[in-house]
């Protein structure tokens, strides 16, 4: 997956509302944003409002955007001063209110991007915590309705893995290729359009049989009769 990395920051101006104290991360904290707005327009909203919510980054199917540097506190946990607001840095993915093949993409690059964070800050995957974890709050919402919490971890956990110089070129000429977690997440994708109508045959399990092609193939095809 690719994406642009830009920043649309907070007006310092707001810093007293939005991002008062100064932070020393320690956690990521996932979540879902509940509506299908761009990255651009959730930071663009946050930005402008006078509400006490705010978040670090939004992630959406083609951008990530900071909106605030991750040494100042964010109010996105629910837990006042507990350790959420105060030591984690709050990602949203966009478009999750109607998922299909935005939600998807933009799920991956949240999932790349959190990989590349736990890098460069040296930490494992028990610093990746749900909204839930904090508050209570039955969020990130879509990922926890499609019971895919532990899934999303080890596909970070896989983002992770040093690739070896071979591997690198493969990617390089196949960047659409899905990871073996990313092909579990289909299945799911797949039941849920059955479920609704959206297929009339339920295709889940033939996913691990399926080239990568075949698969991309499948989930372009829910796409469409998605929209």
């Amino acid at each position: 997956m690719t994406y642009a990395f830009k920043q649309n920051l907070l007006p310092t101006s707001k810093y007293t509302l939005k991002a008062p104290y100064s932070m020393t991360a320690h956690f990521i904290t996932v979540h879902n944003t509940a509506n299908d707005a761009s990255a651009a327009n959730e930071v663009k909203y946050m930005n402008s409002n006078n509400n006490q919510v705010s978040y670090h980054v939004a992630v959406d199917d083609k951008e990530i955007i900071l909106a605030i540097p991750f040494n100042r506190n964010a109010w996105h946990c629910g837990d006042g001063q507990g350790k959420g607001n105060r030591q984690s840095i709050g990602i949203e993915i966009c478009y999750s209110k109607s998922g299909g093949a935005r939600y998807i993409t933009a799920e991956e690059n949240a999932v790349q991007y959190i990989a590349k964070l736990l890098k460069e800050f040296g930490w494992g995957i028990d610093r990746v915590k749900q909204h839930y974890d904090w508050s209570k709050k039955d969020c990130p919402h879509r990922i926890r309705a499609e019971g895919r919490w532990n899934s999303f971890l080890k596909r970070i956990e896989e983002a992770m893995k040093p690739s070896t110089q071979s591997q690198q070129k493969e990617e390089t000429k196949v960047p659409n290729t899905l990871t073996s977690t990313a092909k579990e997440d289909l299945k799911v994708l797949l039941k849920v359009a059955k479920s609704k109508g959206i297929l009339k045959v339920d295709h889940s399990e033939k996913v691990g049989s399926m080239t990568d092609g075949e698969a991309l193939g499948l989930l372009i095809s829910v796409v469409k009769r998605t929209l």
